[in-house]
């Protein structure tokens, strides 16, 4: 695939070396050092948007017509120096995205963790792959974008459409808040005693799978 990146910062990185690892031809760009209309227009199968959301809503307008048509990634956390949710009352960061570059495919994802994460190879844990939850209108963009989260190593997980990506955003915000100085996993049961009947949970994986 080729792949653009807004933003050459910690998660561009992150997320930019193991796609080029695994043959994916990646450019990026930077508002300081330019090239992010470049990196735009190289973008022809993925778009990742990785600059902190302060920024994304002008960038992504200023760039709104060469997104036309392109799958957009929106791994952007409108998260506050108090671990407030800065869209709480709506709409999501993604759906802001979207309103201004109404021409892209916007996918949510890969907000839930830190950078650092991202940069195991692979993201394994006690042999369960990281479940990456994913939230877009549009089927073939969520099907390049669950082809990305496996080659990161990870699982996809469809977490609905772009009308969910608000829901996915807040338990970041929850997540991040957390991990400060507690295991935020252990809030979560495994799924044989979570309560969840066969046949969802199996419907669950198919569709994460999908």
């Amino acid at each position: 695939m080729r792949i653009g990146i807004l933003g050459t910062g910690a998660m561009a990185r992150a997320l930019g070396g193991p796609w080029e690892r695994a043959g994916h031809e990646v450019v990026a760009g930077s508002r300081t050092r330019g090239g992010l209309r470049a990196a735009a227009e190289h973008g022809t199968d993925a778009v990742l948007l990785a600059v902190p959301y302060a920024a994304a809503v002008d960038l992504v307008t200023g760039l709104a017509g060469t997104l036309a048509g392109r799958v957009l990634i929106d791994c952007t956390n409108p998260v506050g120096p108090d671990f407030g949710l800065l869209t709480a009352g709506g709409p999501a960061a993604a759906e802001r995205i979207a309103a201004a570059a109404p021409a892209a495919r916007v996918v949510k994802g890969f907000n839930l963790c830190h950078e650092s994460v991202w940069r195991l190879n692979p993201p394994v844990f006690a042999g369960r792959p990281l479940a990456v939850p994913l939230c877009g209108d549009d089927a073939d963009a969520l099907a390049v974008v669950r082809r990305l989260v496996r080659d990161l190593g990870g699982t996809p997980l469809h977490a609905g459409g772009l009308d969910r990506a608000g829901l996915v955003e807040a338990t970041a915000a929850l997540l991040i808040r957390l991990w400060v100085g507690a295991d935020a996993q252990a809030i979560a049961p495994p799924l044989e005693f979570a309560g969840v009947s066969g046949s969802a949970a199996r419907a669950g994986r198919r569709s994460g799978s999908s």
